[in-house]
């Protein structure tokens, strides 16, 4: 009864996160302002400042976790991958067996960790991966230099027997990161 809970937590959460994703998350940003045309030739300035470094490109998730990755981890054929802003989704094929491998990077894979935690899902720590790394049944984290990783796997049966391929998985995606 325990896993069937948690697999329609893990569909509820999968839901929410489709929808946030697709939605946006966020109300769209007003249009600049355009610049002022200005009346005089400004001199120049003798101090310069230097540009701002530019914040890091995103982590493509589908880049983290090929579609063998995700069939090695499922032990099954899978779809080929689906991305959706910092998510990527391998699914099984409609005639079976039901499979699923999400990989969340980002934020979002942070609030993952957070809501777990909040509702006291059981961790284990992974140690040697990344910077940090869990386990938890049926899911993984990693940081890499404060880039979150979750990569959850969906299956019907019993999740512990894919304990050490998620924690393999881990491993593979902490090296990539």
């Amino acid at each position: 009864m325990r896993h069937l809970t948690c697999v329609a937590r893990l569909a509820v959460a999968a839901t929410v996160l489709t929808v946030l994703a697709a939605c946006g998350g966020t109300e769209p940003a007003a249009a600049p302002p355009a610049p002022a045309q200005p009346t005089e030739a400004a001199a120049p300035t003798e101090a310069t400042e230097a540009p701002e470094p530019s914040a890091a490109a995103p982590v493509d998730a589908c880049a983290l976790v090929s579609k063998e990755d995700a069939e090695k981890l499922a032990g099954t054929p899978l779809e080929d991958p689906l991305p959706s802003g910092e998510t990527c989704w391998f699914t099984g094929p409609v005639s079976g067996p039901v499979a699923q491998v999400e990989v969340h990077v980002g934020d979002g894979a942070k609030k993952i960790l957070d809501i777990d935690r909040d509702l006291k899902h059981e961790f284990e720590t992974l140690s040697g991966i990344g910077d940090e790394a869990y386990l938890e049944e049926g899911m993984v984290f990693v940081n890499v230099s404060g880039v979150w990783v979750a990569i959850r796997l969906v299956r019907t049966d019993d999740m512990a027997k894919y304990d050490e391929r998620l924690t393999e998985l881990a491993r593979t995606v902490a090296g990539r990161l």
